[in-house]
């Protein structure tokens, strides 16, 4: 696991080292604030990284032996998961519908759209892979097929996947 985590990493670096680059280049970034509602935003990121406390709480449990925890944990991770891609959806409508395309946008810079579909696309995906994992290891887990380092091994991936959040939110939205 630790060797996708860092490999995975460095892709996920490449890309924003990538977006930073083009942005500095770009004369005409759109400007985060007048392109994205911040506070839904800031509503997806909290859903994600509460999720990684109900995937804390799974690891634990399942460390403990109480599987019945570890399956609710799992089970409210995985939700966390499947709320965030939702709102993931409906903020890539409303900027597809606002003229957002992978070849250009109405705010600026033609590489915006398609930076901000390839990163939140990619990241998406990620969370998607983890809500089937999610799901997987909740169903090992109630029929007491997983272990603890099962479980902990679904939840790395997960932390994961918040911590490249922060670092999209962070980059893309917020500077």
């Amino acid at each position: 696991m630790w060797w996708f985590i860092v490999t995975d990493g460095l892709l996920f670096a490449g890309f924003l080292a990538s977006y930073g680059y083009a942005r500095i280049l770009s004369d005409n970034w759109p400007n985060p604030p007048q392109v994205f509602s911040l506070p839904f935003i800031a509503a997806m990121t909290f859903v994600l990284i509460s999720s990684s406390a109900t995937m804390a709480g799974a690891v634990d449990s399942a460390k403990r032996a109480e599987w019945s925890g570890a399956v609710r944990f799992v089970l409210a991770t995985a939700l966390g998961g499947l709320v965030f891609l939702g709102m993931q959806a409906y903020e890539w409508m409303h900027l597809i519908q606002e003229g957002a395309r992978l070849n250009g946008n109405p705010w600026g810079a033609r590489a915006f759209g398609a930076y901000f579909f390839l990163m939140t696309g990619f990241h998406g995906t990620h969370v998607l892979t983890g809500v089937v994992v999610l799901l997987s290891t909740a169903a090992r887990a109630a029929r007491r097929r997983s272990t603890a380092t099962g479980v902990e091994m679904a939840g790395l991936y997960w932390h994961f996947v918040d911590l490249v959040w922060v670092f999209i939110f962070t980059l893309f939205y917020l500077l």
